[in-house]
């Protein structure tokens, strides 16, 4: 076990032997933090609280009371291999959130970078790579294996089915149900999720140029208005990877989208 004396654990948790806690964590009453569990300096765990197996966590995280991180998956064919859950920093993870640890069929770990939020009751299932700057409505769900690109947003009460991916900038409405992949920038809507438009909000839309938001509008209307084939859209974006730096981001989605996209 290795705490650091500037942490603070509250008497009676439970924190076993093997732990990791940095200077300036804050280990609410009746948590249990098991062996293996790294947590690092300024991270705060609300109250009854659960963190268990190989999981790692960075600094200056808010995680919220009835939380369970690092909990066996829900694969059935997960044998208790040593797979982990990793997270980065200054991430909200409120109260009852559930995140799993990964498997050796996918990638051996659950993945979440730094910057985000998850809201009430979230559930990251196993093996999800979840980017940076995200944010996760109240009682939404990733099932196994997807990927939530940067700064994408999933409204309340959505379900994202397994193996999809959500490109970077994208938004989900409330209550939607996700069954193949979203492009990024694009708004999704409606159970089964379909497109209904670009989200000109987004922040990192707003920042880009006159010039690249002309991009991202031309290449939605070659997915959705010219009826074009995906190969000829993945051409297009190739060969503006020169021309347009947020091509990039495009080219990106499309070399990881296996399910098809939404239509």
């Amino acid at each position: 076990m290795s705490i650091s004396p500037l942490a603070r654990v509250a008497s009676n948790s439970v924190v076993e032997p093997g732990v990791v806690l940095g200077a300036h964590v804050n280990i609410g009453p009746f948590c249990v933090i098991s062996a293996g569990v790294v947590i690092g300096e300024g991270t705060t765990v609300g109250s009854h609280s659960v963190i268990n197996g190989l999981t790692t966590i960075g600094r200056d995280n808010t995680i919220g009371q009835y939380t369970s991180i690092g909990e066996v998956n829900q694969d059935l064919k997960y044998a208790n291999e040593p797979t982990t859950v990793v997270i980065g920093d200054r991430n909200q993870i409120s109260q009852k959130a559930t995140i799993h640890r990964g498997t050796i069929q996918g990638q051996g770990m659950t993945l979440i970078g730094d910057d985000n939020r998850l809201l009430s009751g979230v559930h990251i299932g196993h093996d999800c790579v979840v980017g940076n700057g995200t944010l996760m409505g109240d009682n939404s769900g990733l099932a196994g294996h997807v990927v939530l690109g940067d700064g994408a947003q999933v409204g309340f009460l959505c379900a994202i089915h397994q193996f999809c991916v959500i490109g970077a900038h994208s938004l989900i409405t409330d209550q939607s149900g996700v069954v193949q992949d979203i492009p990024p920038f694009v708004i999704a809507h409606g159970n089964h999720a379909g497109p209904t438009g670009i989200d000109v909000n987004a922040q990192a839309f707003l920042a880009l140029d006159t010039r690249q938001q002309d991009f991202v509008h031309s290449l939605y209307s070659m997915l959705y208005q010219q009826s074009l084939s995906i190969d000829e859209v993945k051409v297009a974006v190739k060969s503006a990877l020169g021309d347009f730096s947020i091509a990039a981001i495009f080219d990106q989605f499309f070399a990881r989208s296996a399910r098809g996209i939404i239509r």
